[in-house]
């Protein structure tokens, strides 16, 4: 029988601390770019924010600005779904290679949706959230049956 507990020494839950922690790092170094680009074009969302800001604005309406909030906004709306169904996953003692391959598409969806949604690149970005979508969608069947009495 595999061993499920939630401690490093459990391979399915060491790989999803890892996969976990990086698309979080993802999203955080998303944020980093929100504020950069706000510097970059000079539009803040608030009033006090242009105090100090020679030139800039407050607008909501910038494209570029609104493109990275967007994408922002997108990994916020999938991200914290994956962590909640991935933690609850690993509680149901699922074959380590089959796991991993599930936080590994997540993740490498995540990043290419990045990428694609900031480039402007369709169809690349609807399938590189589909892919991410559908392995949260598999551990989340895989949870219920688990769980189903």
């Amino acid at each position: 029988m595999a061993y499920t507990g939630l401690s490093f020494g459990n391979p399915v839950f060491a790989a999803y601390a890892a996969y976990s922690s990086l698309v979080l790092l993802k999203m955080f170094v998303l944020a980093g770019y929100t504020t950069y680009t706000r510097f970059r074009v000079g539009v803040f969302a608030n009033p006090e924010d242009v105090k100090g800001n020679k030139g800039a604005v407050a607008r909501l309406d910038n494209p570029d600005v609104e493109r990275v909030r967007r994408l922002h906004r997108n990994d916020l709306e999938n991200i914290p779904a994956f962590l909640a169904v991935g933690l609850l996953y690993v509680l149901t003692g699922p074959s380590p290679g089959v796991a991993l391959w599930h936080f590994r598409i997540f993740t490498a969806a995540r990043c290419f949706h990045t990428v694609s949604y900031l480039a402007a690149v369709q169809p690349l970005r609807t399938l590189c959230y589909t892919a991410g979508l559908l392995a949260t969608i598999s551990m989340t069947l895989q949870v219920l049956m688990a769980g189903a009495l």
